[in-house]
């Protein structure tokens, strides 16, 4: 592997030179850097990967012996099977060796790893990529397995790591073919469905407990189920791991137990360590009767017979069994309780208990089936955490897990480690920086990521950034922050998650800004630029070209420029004022010879059309307002273009003919003018609003109704003197006319309309017995021909409730 030497930040304690790795992910080279952050870049122009080739005999059995656990000191232990596991073993070969894929279904403890063991040297020549070992324990997603069954299967033909994006590693995978032993699956349905299907030429053997999601129909796998042992068999699976045959009374108990255990293997195993337990104790205190007891060993001097462990011991025999070991083997015990079960490689055992041999306890351990393999380690076995935790061996978890934590950040560190030894232990250390304190937890993330990020197990790194990532946001430690955010960034861009690179990235080069780290920032700002190309490129990708398209039914389309269209008649508002042209646009087509372009967005969640994008602020049901009483109704038309144009139009046309008319009927009302009887009489309240009408001044022009400026009445008066004001010619007031005839005011047979500039008396106006408001104005002309009409005013007081004054009521007859 291409390691080079780095230099050291003067800020960290010197533990040896650092190690820079350089790979290749993708399209991309990723320099691992311990000290300032990993460095990405595209790879140059000249530079082609080189294409991985499969591993030979040597290397594939290279390749199986670091899929299995470490090999213990002592002697090895001797697995044999029972005749129930031999005929499933001979049926498992048989569907392998035709090629089917089959589901191992079993409780923990049923011997599912013991006869994958079997099965595993049965098939060594079947596939011509041989036998590939695999461990699901905590992978919920197929992107791992995929790419640990490529580097299974392909080495890179040069010593610098390759990590293949996902198109190459589909394509690698597609052609493996191999029979794959995969135990402690944890995965199922639509996770399973594209594990197989990424790998038709591979035929799996998956080992998966009762309560793992089960796989979809469409998956066409063999089930076959793995039960517990009968009674003799039970029996014969004791004698064998005693070493001796059973006595009456433990065969009784042998028999109790399976029924109790429902004949699990894993509960025989542990039964057979605690028969030879007993044999061992009662065995010594009966060879020692020439040696009085209790002068060397702390021992009672009257020895009592061991007797036969009770069925719940039997059941749960954790506690027991423990009691019976080393004292190291306690020591270890605590430490897996602490790491929620995991147990580190007995080569860090001493370092960790204290005791130089305290890597034989594992041996020990796994002979009483207190410990189980997973992989490429040992781990308790199930349900031994629980038992040990209920007499008091998590109670120093704390403590034990801050020392795990610190070793391991040493260890990690060093130089003469290799990033595939801690590879090899990424679940002890994970599990150590959970149970840690915040301390100890950033400075063993700061130094085992890098580790990780250059073995290619990249789902250990990113668990292992987001930790060093939280507990830096306890700590306080802002570089340390910084310097998280920004490998999650890089980490993210490489296997091609933009939006959370970006998110990474910005918040790196946030932190970094505020400690004034310009190196650090200008590594983040160049990793940014990776991203935003990237985000281009893919945009780019992604979208299709413009293409001719009919206009679909119901959607409104974007029409070439063509002709105008042209004006509909012109409309009267009102039948006194003036006539508005209103502009109905007609639709206009396509020709012939044009086309007409429909634009397809390049973004998914683009709307289509523009009658999406305006459809919540301009409605497209929309309820027609009531026209005027005074304007005929307009009958709308489409208009050609965007239906924004459309609705634009018609709002605007609608408020026009209203305030239109409005004002003219406001004008045509306005020429009322408030009159007042001269002399001490009470004042007469006008209703009429005083508005000018349309087309004159509000400074007293001809057409208003200020009478200060109005030259029939010179004097200025007004309607404060009761002086006679000159009508003008076709003005009309409110409540004249036939059919509203206003109160107070009454005309003779022959009373004839004012005209031809004849003085006219103005009628004064009674206002309604409601609130003062003013009524709707109407028009109506008088049939009779009378110039003029006089109004003769009464001098009778009448109180009303609508005004605070008292008004007067007039009477008249025309003249």
């Amino acid at each position: 592997m291409d390691r080079t030497q780095g230099q050291v930040d003067p800020a960290e304690p010197s533990s040896g030179p650092a190690r820079v790795v350089t790979l290749t992910a993708g399209d991309f080279t990723l320099t691992v850097n311990p000290v300032d952050g990993s460095e990405i870049e595209p790879l140059r122009p000249g530079a082609e990967r080189a294409r991985p080739r499969r591993r030979d005999a040597a290397g594939r059995a290279a390749r199986d012996t670091a899929a299995r656990p470490p090999v213990l000191p002592g002697a090895p232990a001797s697995a044999r099977l029972t005749p129930a596991r031999e005929e499933e073993r001979a049926r498992l070969v048989r569907l392998l060796s035709h090629g089917r894929s089959v589901r191992l279904t079993g409780p923990s403890g049923s011997g599912r790893s013991g006869l994958l063991d079997a099965v595993a040297a049965d098939c060594a020549g079947v596939a011509p990529d041989g036998v590939v070992r695999l461990s699901g324990y905590g992978q919920q997603q197929p992107g791992e397995l995929l790419h640990a069954l490529y580097a299974a299967v392909y080495e890179a033909p040069d010593e610098r790591p390759l990590r293949p994006d996902r198109e190459e590693l589909l394509a690698r995978v597609r052609e493996i073919g191999a029979v794959v032993l995969l135990d402690d699956l944890e995965m199922g349905g639509a996770a399973l469905d594209e594990l197989l299907r990424a790998t038709p030429e591979c035929a799996y053997l998956l080992a998966a407990t009762p309560d793992t999601k089960a796989p979809s129909d469409a998956s066409h796998l063999e089930e076959v189920f793995l039960g517990g042992l009968g009674r003799a068999e039970s029996v014969e699976f004791l004698e064998a791991g005693v070493g001796r045959a059973l006595t009456e009374e433990e065969t009784a108990w042998a028999g109790d137990l399976r029924f109790a255990s429902e004949g699990l293997p894993l509960r025989f195993v542990q039964a057979a360590a605690l028969l030879r337990q007993r044999d061992e104790l009662n065995g010594t205190r009966g060879g020692d009767e020439d040696e009085e007891p209790g002068v060397f060993e702390e021992r009672p001097r009257d020895a009592a017979f061991v007797p036969l462990p009770t069925l719940a011991e039997g059941a749960a025999p954790a506690e027991l069994l423990a009691s019976r070991v080393s004292e190291s083997a306690r020591a270890v015990l605590r430490i897996a309780c602490a790491l929620g079960g995991e147990l580190p490689h007995h080569a860090h055992l001493p370092a960790l208990v204290g005791d130089t041999h305290a890597d034989a306890a594992v041996a020990e351990l796994l002979g009483c089936g207190l410990l189980t393999p997973v992989g490429t380690r040992y781990r308790l076995a199930s349900g031994v955490a629980r038992q040990l935790e209920e007499v008091g061996y998590g109670d120093p978890a704390a403590e034990e897990a801050r020392t795990a934590a610190r070793h391991y950040a040493w260890w990690t560190g060093h130089a003469s480690v290799t990033p595939e030894r801690v590879a090899a232990e990424a679940d002890a250390v994970l599990a150590a920086l959970a149970g840690a304190d915040v301390v100890a937890a950033v400075l063993l993330a700061r130094t085992a990521a890098p580790a990780f990020a250059a073995s290619l197990h990249w789902e250990a790194w990113e668990r292992v950034l987001r930790s060093g990532a939280e507990a830096a946001r306890k700590a306080g430690e802002v570089a340390e922050q910084a310097y998280f955010h920004h490998e999650l960034g890089v980490l993210a861009l490489c296997e091609g998650r933009l939006e959370r690179a970006r998110a990474e990235l910005e918040a790196s080069i946030g932190l970094k800004g505020a400690l004034a780290d310009k190196r650090g920032t200008v590594a983040g700002r160049r990793a940014l630029a990776l991203v935003t190309d990237r985000e281009a490129a893919g945009a780019a990708a992604v979208s299709p070209p413009l293409r001719l398209a009919p206009p679909v039914g119901g959607a409104v389309a974007l029409a070439a420029p063509g002709p105008v269209a042209a004006l509909g008649p012109a409309v009267p508002v009102a039948a006194t004022g003036p006539t508005v042209p209103v502009a109905l646009a007609a639709p206009v087509g396509p020709r012939a010879s044009e086309a007409v372009t429909a634009v397809v967005p390049a973004r998914r969640d683009a709307p289509a059309n523009l009658a999406e994008v305006f459809a919540e602020p301009f409605p497209m049901s929309l309820k027609p307002s009531p026209a005027p009483a005074l304007a005929p109704p307009v009958a709308a038309r489409p208009v050609a273009g965007s239906r924004k144009r459309t609705v634009l139009l018609a709002a605007a046309g609608a408020l026009t003919v209203a305030a239109l008319g409005t004002v003219v009927a406001l004008a045509v009302g306005s020429g009322d003018e408030e009159t007042t009887p001269a002399g001490p009489g009470p004042k007469v309240s006008s209703t009429t609003p005083d508005v000018p009408a349309a087309g004159t001044d509000t400074a007293g022009e001809p057409g208003g109704n200020d009478s200060a400026g109005d030259p029939a009445d010179p004097a200025g008066a007004g309607a404060d003197s009761g002086a006679v004001t000159e009508a003008e010619p076709g003005a009309t007031t409110p409540g004249e006319g036939a059919d509203a005839p206003t109160p107070g005011v009454s005309r003779g047979a022959g009373a004839k309309p004012s005209g031809g500039g004849t003085p006219s008396r103005k009628p004064p106006v009674v206002p309604p017995k409601t609130s003062p408001v003013a009524s709707p104005p109407t028009t109506s002309t008088s049939p009779s021909s009378s110039p003029s009409a006089s109004v003769t005013p009464t001098a009778t007081p009448t109180p009303t409730t609508s005004v605070s004054a008292p008004t007067a009521t007039g009477t008249g007859t025309g003249t």
